[in-house]
């Protein structure tokens, strides 16, 4: 914005414009006067108070001078009339003399200074003295002014400028008359509004920096610099400081510099002007940003504007403007001082030296600018009023870097600092606003980069400081502009601070865990090898240290200082980001960010103090904190592309420099090799091309330079050397200066053949355009080359005698006739010789003086022009690569860090930066980092040792409700502060990183199973109970259990020594301390605010992929195949009783609930959904079968629970075939009896999970052999029984039924050993009996048994009944032949009924005879195969029948068994009579019959009792009968065929029952006594009996006919 652009009142300065008359017009208050201090208000009234300094500094004249007489003119006021003041013609005052033109000048200035001044000259009084007359005329000036303000600010200082600018003015007059002005500008006498305002602020500014007074006293000589450096600063700040000029601003400077450059003044006033000259500096560089304001909105606005102005103004703290009077000179003698230059020209041309510069205090004006009223003549004149600007600040900022140069003795090392603390204000204010003007960036890149840099090498600390800070402050705010300045000086610091030293080693850490710390930075090079170059010998490392060309060895101090001024750049948010994108990504720059996190890395160690000072570690560690924390602050930044390069962009540029940097590595050593690989990699179209490969050796300057000039003079390479050729410039250069700017890209080899070939080339590009002036055609610019290269040798081999070397007149005559035959021109060569003998052509980096750096400096300028503008990055998107690139150093730093401190805010400082480089990790999936930063923070806890701790002193603790349990491992870590806030972070760091790590699950598993097996956490995975229906996971019961509640009250000696004593005796370990309990308390806390609950939510909800790493790391920790486990035992014997109140179990193995808990907590993963089951289960079910091929060597509650996680996972993941079926329930089937039956609980439970319901799983698995043996088993074992049962129920019950042909047999031979089991009833049963006094037993129970395994059998006798009812449709689906089938299926029923009817247990017998008699009379039964139905008395009743008749089976239950007898003898014939009809259809019907009735010759004989002798002729007379009635038992004289049958019937019946065939009278009777036949009898039912068997049959004899007619219509 212009400054008359701004609505605010205006003012009446009264200037007058160029060329004109002086006119008052009405300027704008300029925006720069808005924030400039206001002037103090007064009590008094202001012109009474001019007035009083007017008279106080008369009385000072007339006090200091000669004469003792007081004019009363001097105290009432003078003429009124006054000589107008004008400030100084801004044209040149040099040689200016008096003339008729400046009647005034001589009666004001030669008068006032010669004749009337203080020395009281005869011939005049003190009152005509001009200086005293000009307060006078002010006074009358004042009469009758109301307004301080509305008065001519011009004329308000005319005398006291006059006072100021007059020669021989005693001192303590002019300290009065400065502090005057002073209060006018302070109490705003003077201000924008008065008239001549900036007239008089110019005028003022000329006369104080051109002040002479006298000194008598040195002190008050400083008083009086010291008033004058006030008043300046006063004047810059104040509201009119923004309308001063360009010249009075560099006078004012010229002369506080001048002031600070003089070593005879006292540290106070020079430290005083410093301090002057920095508030100075601070105001015009602050106005430097208000110019670029009022310029305009286009950036170069005000450089256009203020272009035209730039070398007007000069400052130059030597010239006579600024000299500053030191001591009296006679009056005589005046004109012999230095006249003062022009108040608005202080250039050093304007000065005319007359005296030494060391009697500054001798020097007058000349005899015609004596003092400025002199020179004063009307307002008349024009005057140039406009406002300083670009221009002064420019050669202020010129002058204060030209105090740096460090090779210009005429600054001492004190003036540089003082030049170097204001220009780090000007810095400070507007380094930004530098470094948008060319003509000041200029200054910076150039000048003041050149100077610094060579600045920080000093060993001077002073200086050493004070450029770092500026060298800091630079970069800071104009780095923009300094991109290749700025790697040279963070080049240099890393090379410096980086230490040559290996990092110690700590005592039991491992050091891979600190690797990633750099030993050296990427940028040190090797130091070049110099054959061939003019040299003997290397130049010395010292020389070239001392240069600034390597890093070399600096004093601790110097070190320390250095890391301070790295950490005030690096606090900066972006600094790191710009090392990155600008330099690391760059194919031709350093690696500077990575170096730069490698040298905090390195230093931040504590072993870093040892070579600098106890600061810098902490500073470093300051630094990359800081680092790391800017980072994390803009992960929640939204990202910002515009503008800047893109991620993709620059990761390629860094795999491309990668692949170069290889390239040139393998080119330095082998060129073919290296040109090979870099077309392999894409770095050049083609290794046979010339072109491409000269491009990219010219390009890069990673090629080693001696190799370079080898490969390019080799013979079959000069189609390389031509192409390489092409690329340089040597037009309008003399030979030398080509071959110099050759020469400077490679060695020069050492062997003729091959420089000849280079020069050859040389030559002919060198004339390739045109020839060039002073030499005739390419032969002589070949030959002029040789001589070139013979006399750089000449002249600067050490080893040559200085008498011996080159002249020019050997030059020239070797070179006689080399020109086309002619001489070259003498001047030529002449050029040629100084300029190698003073500058020897030799690789830059061999150089060990001066020109090294120059010509590196002058080599980065000329990049500067095409390396562009650094890029400012304000954006988070390029810290993912910036991560991935630093983040080992990094890590590897704060772990060491952490491992060696023994400060708490250490401690917390690197703790914040583990927790930050986490989070950075997690949001750009970085999961080597965050893996990386796990493994350390987990080292750290102490809890991810690979060998759990001993858990058998163990002991809890119980206070009330309470309890807890205390451990080697609680104790330790609860003592040890760092591990707690390791673990504290780490699980901080885990909680929402999940997704992202991998690798470091391991660590993380080991803390859990540590504080797991220690009873710490708890298994938070098993409250799952819809995935795993599972008790908590049992853990190793503590060797003691103590109630701190119940031994409150006891205490004292005697208890205490009686508890010691009683612990010893039983071999016990001691209780708990007091310290040992709250340590392990502190443990608990710990966990507990570790939430660790929280990640495994968040495990629950991770994708597959992640979850595959979790799973793996958990499996790592698993016994291999061979039993051999990876997880230490945990106790030497086996645990006493299982915990969580399981019942205790005895084996071998020790239990280890470690295992256990890995693999429930993969089984948890892989059951979570159906994606987790299809990616984990594979890898899980493999774990598991390694447990389980093993069973032998675990203990059962690893070997059950682990079976149900594998059946689990079978029932989930049966789609996938990842659990082979058959041979899972081998495996199982196949442990040892005792461990099956130990873990027979969760087996069932698995095996009940996968069958609950009808799927081709439960066929599989009931199909099985393998099950039924699992099941026969476990049917033996209490507690298992009631499961099997219900799983065999639940087979047989279902719908459809699980039984099928397959497991039909192993079901029902399943039930029949149910069954059996429950033989143990007889016994309550008998004696149930004994204490009724053996009274008869009801034949049945209406009331089921209360033996659980009674009722077991009793349920499984019904289903066995059951199963009848599915043979028929079993055997149609067998598709076997009839007789096979019937064997099959009704066969294994029939037997196992049978024995059943033996069993001792009443109400097992009970149950199963009528099932058998349903069985053997159900229609179903009957075939047309005899062979089925027959084997119903072979297989089923003959062999029951005969197993009663057994005296051990009769004992069982004797009463009980005599029923059963007898009902078996009832049913033989039943069934008999049932098959009857078919039966006299079968040969063997005979044979049968026969076999019955001798198996009822035993009933009758077993000496049983009444019972059977009653009951078998009872039912054989009911068969009898029936058969007889049926025609198939008749006498021979009724059916001659049956006759056998007749005979051998009655032949047996008569050997036991002779009397029966008699009362049956089943022969005919004679025809000739057909009256007397008797009646057919009839069975008789003994009395008191009811219905007995041999009833029963007498009704299955009723039925016999129609049932004869059904099975005969059946068998037809």
């Amino acid at each position: 914005m212009k400054r008359d652009a701004l609505p605010v009142p205006a003012m009446d300065l009264g200037l007058a414009s160029p060329g004109s008359v002086s006119v008052n017009r009405r300027i704008p208050i300029s925006p720069r006067m808005q924030y400039r201090r206001r002037p103090v208000s007064v009590a008094v009234d202001p012109v009474s108070l001019v007035i009083s300094e007017c008279i106080s500094i008369t009385s000072a004249l007339h006090k200091h001078a000669r004469s003792p007489n007081l004019s009363v003119a001097a105290i009432l006021g003078g003429s009124p009339n006054r000589g107008p003041v004008l400030p100084p013609s801004p044209g040149p005052r040099r040689n200016r003399k008096s003339t008729s033109a400046d009647p005034g000048l001589d009666g004001a200035g030669e008068l006032a200074a010669n004749r009337w001044g203080l020395r009281g000259k005869k011939g005049k009084s003190i009152q005509d003295n001009p200086l005293i007359a000009g307060f006078g005329r002010l006074r009358q000036e004042l009469t009758g002014v109301r307004d301080i303000h509305s008065f001519d600010s011009l004329v308000l200082l005319e005398p006291f400028l006059q006072i100021i600018q007059a020669k021989g003015i005693a001192a303590p007059v002019t300290i009065l008359v400065l502090r005057a002005i002073q209060k006018f500008l302070a109490y705003g006498f003077m201000s924008p509004v008065s008239p001549q305002f900036a007239l008089a602020m110019r005028s003022l500014s000329g006369a104080i920096t051109h002040c002479q007074f006298e000194i008598d006293d040195p002190a008050q000589e400083e008083v009086v610099l010291l008033l004058i450096l006030h008043l300046m600063e006063d004047m810059l700040s104040g509201p009119g400081g923004d309308i001063l000029s360009d010249e009075s601003v560099c006078n004012m400077m010229g002369r506080g510099l001048t002031i600070c450059s003089r070593s005879r003044f006292s540290e106070v006033l020079r430290r005083t002007a410093e301090a002057s000259m920095v508030r100075m500096c601070q105001i015009i560089f602050e106005d430097l940003k208000h110019l670029e304001e009022e310029a305009g909105e286009e950036s170069e606005a005000l450089d256009k504007q203020t272009s035209g102005h730039m070398d007007n103004v000069k400052l130059d703290p030597a010239a006579n403007g600024t000299d500053i009077p030191a001591t009296p000179t006679p009056a005589g003698t005046a004109e012999a001082g230095q006249a003062p230059a022009d108040p608005r020209s202080s250039s050093s041309s304007d000065k005319a030296s007359s005296g030494g510069e060391d009697h500054e205090g001798g020097s007058a004006a000349d005899d015609d600018a004596g003092s400025s009223a002199s020179s004063v003549t009307a307002s008349s004149e024009s005057v140039d009023l406009r406002p300083w600007s670009l221009p002064s600040v420019r050669e202020l900022f010129r002058v204060l870097v030209g105090f740096l140069n460090p090779h210009d003795r005429k600054h001492p090392d004190q003036m540089r600092v003082m030049a170097l603390r204001i220009i780090h204000v000007a810095l400070e204010v507007a380094g930004p606003s530098i470094a948008r003007h060319p003509v000041l960036a200029t200054i910076a890149e150039d000048q003041l980069c050149s100077h610094l840099f060579q600045l920080v090498r000093s060993d001077n600390m002073a200086v050493l400081q004070e450029a770092l800070v500026v060298a800091g402050t630079l970069l800071s705010t104009c780095r923009g502009v300094l991109k290749l300045q700025q790697e040279l000086y963070l080049s240099y610091l890393v090379a410096c601070l980086h230490p040559a030293v290996e990092i110690p080693r700590e005592p039991g850490i491992d050091p891979s865990l600190y690797s990633g710390i750099p030993q050296a930075p990427k940028l040190i090079k090797p130091p070049p090898s110099q054959a061939s170059s003019g040299r003997s010998t290397p130049v010395p490392v010292k020389d070239r240290q001392k240069l600034g060309m390597e890093g070399g060895t600096r004093k601790p101090d110097a070190r320390q200082a250095m890391v301070e001024n790295i950490g005030v750049l690096a606090r900066m948010p972006s600094f790191m980001v710009e090392l990155f994108v600008n330099y690391d990504c760059d194919e031709d720059r350093s690696d500077l960010c990575e170096d730069m996190i490698g040298l905090l890395s390195r230093n931040a160690l504590p072993d870093s103090a040892t070579w600098s000072t106890t600061s810098v570690p902490p500073l470093c560690l300051d630094a990359l904190l800081r680092f790391i924390q800017f980072i994390a602050e803009r992960l929640d930044q939204p990202p910002e592309y515009e503008g800047y390069p893109s991620p993709e962009t620059l990761r390629e540029r860094r795999r491309r420099k990668k692949l170069i940097v290889k390239g040139t590595s393998k080119f330095n050593e082998n060129p073919k090799g290296g040109l090979a690989y870099l077309q392999e990699s894409g770095i050049i179209e083609h290794a046979g091309d010339p072109v491409s490969v000269a491009k990219f050796l010219k390009g890069t300057s990673r090629v080693n330079k001696k190799m370079l000039g080898e490969f390019l003079s080799k013979k079959g390479n000069e189609a390389v050397l031509n192409a390489f050729m092409d690329l340089i410039n040597f037009d309008g250069k003399r030979v030398d200066e080509a071959l110099r700017v050759l020469l400077e890209t490679f060695r020069l080899p050492g062997e003729s053949a091959l420089i000849e070939r280079i020069v050859m080339s040389f030559s002919e590009k060198y004339c390739e355009s045109e020839v060039p002036d002073g030499v005739a055609d390419k032969d002589a610019v070949f030959i002029l080359t040789y001589a070139i290269i013979l006399l750089n040798t000449d002249l600067h081999n050490k080893n040559y005698k200085t008498q011996k070397r080159m002249t020019i007149e050997d030059f020239a005559r070797n070179l006689r006739g080399v020109n086309n035959g002619a001489n070259f021109a003498i001047e030529y060569l002449q050029s040629i010789y100084d300029s190698i003998k003073s500058n020897e052509i030799i690789l830059p980096d061999e150089h060990d003086n001066q020109h090294a750096f120059d010509y590196a400096w002058k080599e980065l300028l000329l990049k500067s022009e095409t390396a562009g503008s650094l890029v400012l990055c304000d954006t988070n998107i390029y810290d993912a690569e910036m991560f991935a690139t630093t983040w080992n150093a990094i890590v590897s730093c704060l772990f060491f860090v952490f491992m060696s401190a023994t400060d708490d805010t250490v401690y917390g400082r690197v703790i914040t930066g583990f927790d930050e480089c986490a989070r950075i990790a997690t949001k750009y999936g970085n999961s080597e980092a965050l893996d990386e930063i796990i493994y350390r923070l987990s080292y750290i806890s102490t809890l991810s040792s690979e060998t759990l701790s001993n858990t058998s002193l163990n002991t809890e603790v119980q206070v009330g409700d309470g309890s807890v349990m205390v451990s080697e491992l609680a104790v330790k870590f609860g003592r040890d502060v760092r591990p707690q806030l390791a673990t504290l972070v780490l699980f901080r760091v885990v909680t929402g990183s999940e997704h992202v790590i991998r690798k470091s699950w391991k660590h993380i598993i080991r803390i859990w199973l540590n504080l797991f097996v220690n009873s710490l956490i708890p298994a938070f995975f098993s409250a799952d109970a819809d995935k795993l229906p599972l008790p908590k996971i049992p853990l190793q019961n503590p060797s003691q259990v103590i109630d701190r509640g119940a031994k409150q009250a006891e205490s004292g000696f005697f208890s205490a020594f009686t508890s010691y004593i009683t612990s010893y005796a039983a071999d016990d370990p001691p209780e708990p301390s007091d310290e040992e309990l709250e340590s392990t308390l502190c443990t608990v806390d710990c966990v507990k605010q570790c939430h660790m609950g929280e990640v495994f939510a968040n495990i629950s909800l991770l994708p597959p992929h992640s979850l595959e790493a979790l799973v793996d790391a958990l499996l790592e920790t698993m016994p291999d195949d061979n039993g051999s486990t990876a997880v230490i035992t945990v106790k030497t014997e086996p645990p006493a009783a299982a915990a969580n109140g399981q019942k205790a179990r005895h084996s071998a193995a020790v239990y280890e609930p470690s295992i256990v808990y890995v693999l429930e907590f993969c089984t948890v993963l892989a059951l979570r959904d159906a994606r987790t089951v299809e990616a984990l289960t594979q890898r899980v079910v493999v774990a598991i079968q390694n447990i389980l091929r093993n069973a032998g060597q675990y203990h059962p509650i690893l070997v059950e629970r682990a079976t149900f996680y594998l059946f689990t996972l079978l029932h989930a993941s049966y789609d996938y075939d990842y659990v082979r079926v058959p041979v899972l329930l081998h495996t199982v089937s196949s442990f040892p009896k005792d461990m099956l039956m130990q873990a027979s609980g969760l087996v069932l439970k698995g095996l009940k999970l996968c069958i609950e319901q009808p799927c081709p799983l439960r066929n599989e698995i009931m199909t099985s052999p393998d099950f039924w043996v699992i099941l026969q088993t476990l049917a033996g074992n209490q507690d298992a029984a009631p499961v099997v049962l219900e799983i065999l129920e639940a087979g047989i019950m279902a719908s459809p039924s699980a039984i099928v042909a397959d497991n039909y047999e192993a079901a029902i031979a399943l039930l029949n050993e149910f069954a059996t089991m429950a033989s143990i009833g007889a016994v309550a049963e008998q004696q149930i009996d004994r204490r009724q006094g053996r009274k008869p037993r009801p034949p049945k129970q209406d009331k089921p048994s209360d033996n659980a395994v009674v009722a077991r059998g009793v349920k499984a006798l019904n289903l066995l009944s059951r199963m009848t009812a599915r043979i028929p449709h079993l055997m149609k689906q067998s598709h076997l032949e009839s007789n096979e089938a019937w064997s099959a299926y009704w066969l294994p029923v029939f037997r196992a009924l049978t024995k059943q009817c033996t069993n001792p247990c009443r109400e097992v017998r009970h149950l199963a005879f009528p099932s058998l008699q349903r069985s053997l009379l159900s229609p179903e039964l009957t075939s047309d195969d005899h062979q089925e139905w027959t084997s119903i008395f072979g297989e089923v009743l003959f062999p029951l029948i005969l197993t009663l008749l057994k005296p051990e089976i009769f004992s069982t239950d004797r009463d009980g068994m005599s029923e059963t007898r007898v009902k078996a003898a009832s049913l033989l014939c039943k069934v008999f009579l049932q098959y009857l009809v078919l039966l006299s259809q079968w040969d063997g019907m005979l044979d049968l019959w026969l076999k019955i009735v001798e198996i009822m010759d035993r009933l009758m004989n077993s000496g049983q009792g009444d019972s059977l002798e009653e009951a078998v002729p009872e039912n054989l007379k009911n068969v009898l009968l029936i058969m007889s009635t049926n025609g198939y038992l008749v006498p021979p004289s009724q059916n001659p065929a049956g006759e056998e049958l007749w005979s051998e019937t009655w032949k047996r019946i008569d050997r036991f029952l002779p009397d029966l065939r008699n009362s049956l009278a089943l022969e005919p009777l004679t025809r000739e006594e057909p009256s007397k036949a008797e009646p057919a009898p009839v069975a008789v039912v003994p009395e008191g009996q009811g219905q007995g068997p041999a009833e029963e049959v007498q009704e299955e004899a009723a039925a016999a006919p129609e049932q004869q007619q059904q099975q005969q219509a059946a068998a037809e």
